[in-house]
């Protein structure tokens, strides 16, 4: 059986580690004293579940630090996990009861959560909330999109590099001093949740892992901790056109 979720209070706004990211950044002194009145930290264990698909969602909020998969399962019991919570990524809809997903900690997790009803009131009155809220969902409509063609279109080689520039470029974004093109961070899925998540085998991404590291384009300590010497080569290898700069 699962643990219960701790409560904490770790982090203020002024201080916090999502605060140019989250779905309170454009707010002003004023809403984020009113956000405080409404809001509570909660700790997961990596492994637990914070929502079950069909669950009551009394909660909306994002998290502050942790990796998180959304799961979908079918009738007959198979999963599919569908996307992933980073740091500042929102979860739960405000204006809909139920969760459509499994969302499950794969690292240990806290979450900023706001109880959901005074939020949905707050949403009404305070533009900057609603604003930056679709900002958000829209930013989540591009990423769902741009995947389909990783999952659909790359090679293997190009689907772990595009996972792992995703990582580095999300890491970036929550760092205030970054170097612009080389990076380093901790990797915060398992092979075997890589696996998953990119419809590859284990033995496929520890081969292609293994390959970009021979050929220079990330350098490996451990299992986890990442160093990409060159972003645009990154880019380059998971087939992106992109100019390799710091997302936002």
């Amino acid at each position: 059986m699962l643990k219960e979720p701790s409560l904490s209070n770790p982090h203020d706004c002024v201080d916090c580690p999502i605060r140019h990211r989250a779905v309170c950044a454009r707010c002003e002194t004023d809403e984020l004293e009113a956000l405080e009145q409404i809001k509570y930290y909660r700790s997961f264990q990596a492994g637990q579940t914070l929502i079950w698909s069909g669950d009551q969602m009394d909660f909306v909020g994002s998290v502050v630090s942790g990796i998180a998969t959304l799961t979908q399962t079918m009738e007959d019991g198979r999963t599919q996990m569908v996307g992933l919570l980073l740091p500042s990524d929102f979860v739960g809809r405000p204006g809909r009861d139920g969760a459509a997903y499994d969302v499950v900690a794969t690292t240990d997790l806290v979450m900023c959560c706001f109880r959901k009803k005074p939020f949905e009131r707050m949403m009404m009155e305070t533009p900057h909330i609603a604003q930056r809220l679709l900002e958000m969902t829209l930013d989540e409509l591009d990423a769902a999109r741009e995947w389909m063609l990783v999952l659909g279109r790359k090679t293997a080689r190009e689907k772990i590099a595009s996972l792992l520039s995703i990582f580095a470029r999300r890491d970036a974004s929550l760092k205030v001093d970054v170097s612009k093109d080389t990076l380093v961070f901790d990797l915060p899925l398992t092979r075997e949740a890589m696996a998953d998540y990119l419809g590859l085998t284990l033995e496929t991404v520890s081969r292609q892992i293994s390959a970009l590291k021979k050929d220079g384009v990330i350098h490996l300590e451990g299992k986890r901790h990442v160093t990409i010497p060159n972003l645009s080569r990154l880019l380059e290898e998971a087939g992106d056109d992109a100019d390799g700069g710091i997302m936002v």
